[in-house]
């Protein structure tokens, strides 16, 4: 009886009509909670550089050079301490835009380089024990290496102090080589990081090269080697050091173990001065049209396989050379003929070799004008010397060579005051007819 009262009202609360249903209690919901919209990310920090100099240009360069900093690996906060409160240095400022008046001829520059005071000291020091390994390792002779040393700081008496950091800042705001001064920046940044120098030690020339061997911030990096052994490769306090990194990038660089650098040679009455600076043959193939060592002694057989270029550094009147693979090696250091004949003709003396069979004649310094107007003359008559920027290189000496020839002159590229006067008066007189 029970059971069925209790379905009856069951079936009467399932007929209710919605007015009695709203009676009924309903469960209570809790509604969720608001969603919460994530706090927005923090706005970027702009990036302030700790450079306020004073100088817009340099300022305005340190600041796009923040990023380029960071983003080539060079940490904040080395950037921060590093060039907090640097301004440009008015001294490589002036002596990266100066352009001597007159050019220093090749005979002077090499008189003033390989000097007897500098001979009297290789002969010192050429005993050091720290050579025979040098050696034996790289294959450089040690009196090339004493050459490198004493052209780069007079045997590490006169390593400059400039502080590197400012010298290469400067050179990248004034903006003439900014893109090779800005590597070479990120490179000593990078060193400092590293802990192998603090900014104290990295002081160098006004261009940035460093130590005893002069060594540009890149190439430390990628060449200088710890020879000593004491854990730092330092190429300021350690000879060692610094003459087995110039030796490294020397090997690098091609050298060949046993291999002469250069010879002075002789060449006969009516050779074609055209040569110069042209093909890289054998001796043999030189001899074959009248070249022969001016010592006359017979070609070493490391040297009679070697390719070697025919030069004349102040034209047919002075000394020949021969260039063996080992001068382009050098001018790996240092891309200059003059520079490479400093070296290999002073380790030539510090080895016991003479004086050359045939000396060096008087020259005259050229002005900037007058190379100027040469390059000028040359471009005008047809004969392109590239840019007229008063820089007697390959450019000028090729075009000098092929008008030479072309009228029927010594063709030897050397630009003496009488070529000079020779190309103006022609220019002029073609731009009269024209």
């Amino acid at each position: 009886m029970r059971r069925r009262y209790l379905l009856a009202l069951y079936v009467l609360a399932g007929c209710a009509s919605p007015a009695n249903k709203a009676l009924l209690p309903t469960p209570t919901v809790t509604p969720p909670p608001p969603a919460v919209a994530p706090a927005p990310a923090p706005a970027p920090q702009p990036v302030i550089p700790p450079v306020v100099s004073g100088d817009q240009v340099f300022d305005a360069w340190a600041a796009e050079f923040y990023g380029r900093a960071t983003k080539a690996g060079v940490s904040r906060s080395v950037l921060d301490r590093e060039l907090k409160g640097l301004t440009p240095d008015p001294r490589v400022g002036n002596l990266d835009s100066r352009q001597p008046e007159f050019s220093k001829p090749i005979s002077e520059y090499l008189k003033g380089v390989v000097t007897g005071g500098r001979v009297s000291m290789g002969l010192q020091r050429r005993s050091e024990p720290y050579f025979d390994r040098i050696e034996q390792r790289y294959g450089v002779p040690r009196e090339i290496l004493m050459g490198v040393w004493a052209l780069e700081s007079g045997y590490g008496a006169i390593q400059g102090d400039y502080d590197v950091i400012r010298s290469l800042a400067t050179l990248a705001a004034q903006g003439r080589r900014r893109s090779w001064a800005e590597g070479e920046l990120i490179a000593v940044l990078k060193i400092i990081e590293s802990g192998e120098h603090a900014r104290s030690r990295l002081r160098g020339s006004w261009a940035g090269a460093m130590g005893q061997t002069q060594f540009i911030p890149t190439t430390f990096a990628s060449t200088a080697v710890d020879h000593d052994g004491d854990g730092k490769r330092d190429i300021w306090a350690s000879p060692a050091d610094a003459l087995a990194s110039a030796a490294n990038l020397l090997s690098k660089a091609g050298w060949v173990r046993g291999q002469s650098w250069a010879r002075e040679v002789t060449v006969p009455a009516g050779f074609d001065w055209s040569l110069t600076e042209g093909p890289r043959e054998t001796p043999g193939w030189w001899a074959d049209r009248g070249v022969t060592r001016a010592d006359r002694l017979p070609w070493a057989d490391t040297d009679l396989s070697a390719k070697a270029q025919l030069v004349a550094p102040t034209g047919a009147r002075g000394p020949v050379f021969l260039l063996f693979p080992n001068h382009f090696a050098i001018r790996r250091y240092n891309n200059s003929i003059a520079y490479a004949l400093g070296v290999g003709l002073l380790a030539d003396r510090i080895g016991g070799q003479g004086d050359l069979v045939k000396p060096w004649p008087a020259e005259t310094p050229l002005s900037l004008a007058d190379r100027m107007t040469a390059q000028r003359a040359l471009a005008a008559l047809g004969f392109d010397p590239g840019a007229p920027d008063g820089v007697v290189g390959m450019g000028t000496r090729t075009a000098l060579r092929n008008w030479q020839k072309a009228r029927g002159l010594v063709a030897d590229g050397y630009l003496s005051p009488e070529m000079v006067q020779r190309l103006k008066t022609e220019a002029q007189a073609a731009g009269a007819a024209s």
